[in-house]
């Protein structure tokens, strides 16, 4: 491979700055016009909701302190608006469909407020101050009868006078949270990139000068790792060759973890090798669930773990190895202790105190109280991740006050190619190893903004462009990952890719295998063959549950696309956002057929590309199923279940197909399945997405068949006639289904068994 050409650093991070500075411009646009279009109208907040950016009809149902120092409310339906639908059998409201997630930011306002009618010369700016007005928090726990936040989202016990006094003034009132852009995020990364504008040549690491092509990676260094005796006896080949290539790396490995293939599992034992060579590692990665599910699994073993970050943000069953949690239980958290009883008895008895005078006066109290509960904390923190050889944090927490100054001996970024590559440079600017873990051939990071402006202009804080610069930054974009860009620079030597998967069946995996994967994954045994009757409890075998995979087609012109425009005519939230009625219907039957077979409903789940589509889904299924999970392609990834249904949605007469004309959205839909694929859309219309129609074809030769049976796959109003298609020469048998209108063929539904 020839030398790679070096990229100028400080011209990388400026041009990273404009592109920041644009993305950011655009989350807090597509917030505020969220949330602004809510002040003055129910029914937008209701689509705000289907869409996944709010949550409405809430009451404060109760609150407590939680770790740090924070106040935590509950907040529930509203038993006087819930309908009669929404409600369990016991009578209790539950929330409807919503896309707020732990961890996510929202401001919580006043329902009555938010309906307030403005007008005048400045209603705009008097909208944008009405929609500013609530309380704003972080997502720590969502169920079906009730949401979780915690507010002062600052860190360190930070709840502000202004703060407790908007989260008084919920009780008793109609309240809506509606999510908000993170400023903390952006303002680490742009504080990282500023770092590196401003550094001067002498204090690049060895690590910052490979990764930007200055020098090339030192070579393997099998001698100094040692022998490895692995602790883990069911690794595999490919697993144990990816352990010893990172292990005898001196700057940077790759590992490249197609789905199912046990990234994660391999990632694990690769820390204990590194504890027991005596290094300090950080851990990282872009979520708080990528990083808790590594500390879930360490966590049996043994090691000493410190996991930094707001407690709101961390699963359940890590919370006893976060900083906070350890903070509390260490020499000196007796007294953190009754500092927080403190801060509790003074938050109970703002409510019971009528007098403005004396209500200022225990805020006052409050804000000493924290303030010495966080140098407390403060002096514990230092000492417990000093004493850490494994500390984990999600890349933007690495930012935070608590690593300021901490050396490590190996950084490891867990989903990597799922990280904006300045969000990695956050954890690794002091970095001379590096391992970087993910699978750059499933879906980059969600960018919003087009990059446009960056293209065109030279970046602020730099001299005019030269064509030199302009050529070398031509693939420098937000959606192109740090893992992207490294691969590209050094090629296939730095890094080792893992073949065994172990979640698919074999002809689900041949597909994505094939097309994205070169061919090299291998079923495991265990996974190969099995199917839906297979399951651990009692499945009754139909045409669905002994089949791995499945195509409704609905070909034909009567299943059309519609597009949402449902928020308003000026760049809608949900703009280009599309659903598909008729094949909403095709996908509830299809899930109707698996449960009457008796699969379980947790067990199966609904995914689209679209959130118009997942709010119609939604409305058929939430109620039917609960168990049943719905979501979105983009929100699945990294997840599993028995059974997977996708809706594609498109069905047109130019043959548009949008984003799904991105092979690694679908490769994240058609690889989320153990036993069961089905795929509903329009072959006509995906026929344009080659390969992937293709591979349908490749399935079977068919041949037309009369014949009479009456499968009832769909709705009787739409199930006239039918014909049986067979395969010719395969195991996968065909069976093509399709309706008449009276006169003419109106569609088809092709299932492959």
């Amino acid at each position: 491979m020839p030398p790679p050409t070096p990229t100028p650093i400080p011209l990388f991070a400026s041009t990273q700055l404009t592109l920041l500075h644009e993305e950011h411009a655009a989350e807090v646009s597509s917030s505020k016009l969220a949330s602004t279009a809510a002040t003055v109208s129910p029914a937008t907040r209701r689509t705000l909701q289907a869409t996944g950016y709010a949550l409405t009809g809430l009451i404060l149902s109760q609150c407590r302190t939680g770790l740090g120092g924070r106040v935590v409310g509950e907040f529930a339906p509203d038993p006087a608006v819930a309908s009669e639908e929404s409600r369990a059998a016991d009578g209790t409201p539950r929330l409807g469909s919503h896309g707020i997630r732990v961890g996510d930011v929202v401001r919580v306002s006043d329902v009555a407020g938010a309906g307030k009618k403005v007008g005048g010369k400045d209603k705009d700016k008097e909208k944008e101050k009405e929609a500013e007005k609530g309380v704003e928090g972080v997502v720590t726990r969502t169920g079906d009868r009730a949401v979780w936040i915690a507010f002062g989202r600052q860190g360190g016990g930070g709840m502000s006078k202004e703060d407790d006094e908007a989260v008084e003034e919920l009780w008793g009132k109609k309240v809506w949270a509606i999510k908000l852009a993170n400023d903390v995020t952006y303002r680490r990364m742009r504080q990282t990139m500023e770092k590196m504008v401003n550094m001067s040549g002498t204090e690049y690491s060895h690590f910052m000068r490979v990764a930007f092509g200055h020098t090339t990676p030192l070579q393997l260094d099998t001698e100094a790792c040692g022998p490895v005796e692995f602790t883990d006896p069911t690794l595999n080949d490919s697993q144990k060759d990816a352990i010893r290539f990172a292990l005898a790396s001196r700057d940077i490995a790759l590992i490249h973890g197609p789905p199912g293939t046990g990234k994660t599992h391999t990632l694990i034992e690769l820390i204990l090798q590194f504890v027991q060579r005596k290094k300090r590692v950080l851990v990282c990665g872009p979520s708080n669930v990528s990083v808790d599910n590594i500390v879930e699994r360490l966590a049996p073993k043994k090691v000493p773990v410190v996991r930094i970050g707001h407690p709101a943000r961390l699963l359940p069953s890590v919370l006893e190895h976060s900083l906070e949690v350890l903070t509390q239980t260490s020499d000196a958290g007796g007294i953190v202790k009754d500092i927080r009883k403190e801060i509790d008895e003074k938050q109970a008895s703002i409510r019971k105190t009528r007098s403005g005078r004396e209500r200022r006066g225990i805020y006052d109290e409050l804000k000493l109280l924290r303030k010495e509960f966080r140098q407390r904390e403060s002096k514990c923190v230092d000492n417990l991740v000093r004493e850490s050889s494994v500390v984990l944090a999600t890349l933007h927490g690495a930012g935070g006050h608590q690593l300021k100054n901490q050396k490590f001996d190996v950084v490891i970024i867990d989903e990597a190619s799922q990280a904006l590559e300045a969000q990695c440079w956050i954890s690794l600017l002091g970095a001379e190893k590096v391992v970087l873990a993910g699978d750059h051939l499933q879906l980059p990071p969600t960018v919003k903004s087009t990059g446009q402006k960056s293209k065109d202009e030279a970046p602020k804080g730099t001299d005019e462009r030269t064509d030199s610069d302009t050529e070398t930054l031509r693939g420098v974009s937000l959606e192109r990952t740090l893992f992207d860009r490294l691969l590209a620079l050094h090629g296939p030597g730095i890094k080792r890719m893992l073949t065994t998967q172990y979640r698919m069946h074999e002809k689900i995996m041949r597909f994505p295998s094939d097309e994205l994967y070169e061919g090299k994954l291998i079923a495991s045994d265990a996974v190969k063959a099995r199917l839906l009757i297979d399951l651990p409890y009692e499945v009754e075998g139909t045409d669905d549950t002994q089949e791995p995979l499945v195509f409704w087609d609905t070909q034909g012109g009567d299943f059309p696309e519609k597009a949402e425009d449902e928020i308003s005519k000026k760049g809608a939230l949900l703009g280009d956002s599309k659903s598909n009625e008729m094949e909403a219907m095709v996908v509830a039957r299809h899930v109707d057929n698996l449960i009457d077979a008796g699969v379980r409903p947790e067990s199966i789940a609904v995914i689209t590309p679209y959130n118009g589509q997942l709010a119609l889904l939604s409305r058929m299924l939430r109620e039917k199923y609960p168990g049943l999970e719905l979501g979105s392609v983009d929100g699945f990834q990294g997840r599993e279940k028995e059974a997977v249904v996708v809706s594609l949605v498109r069905s047109n007469g130019e043959h548009e197909v949008g984003f799904l004309g991105e092979k690694r959205r679908l490769n994240v839909a058609m690889t989320r399945p153990k036993r069961h694929l089905c795929i509903c859309g329009d072959s006509e219309t995906i026929s344009h997405l080659c390969t992937f129609f293709f591979f349908f074809q490749s399935l079977f030769l068919m041949r037309l068949a009369n014949g009479n049976n009456c499968d009832h796959y769909v709705p009787d109003h739409i199930r006239h006639c039918m014909f049986r298609l067979y395969h010719l020469g395969s195991s996968a048998n065909i069976r093509l289904i399709a309706f008449h209108s009276l006169s003419r063929l109106n569609s088809a539904f092709i299932q492959i068994r």
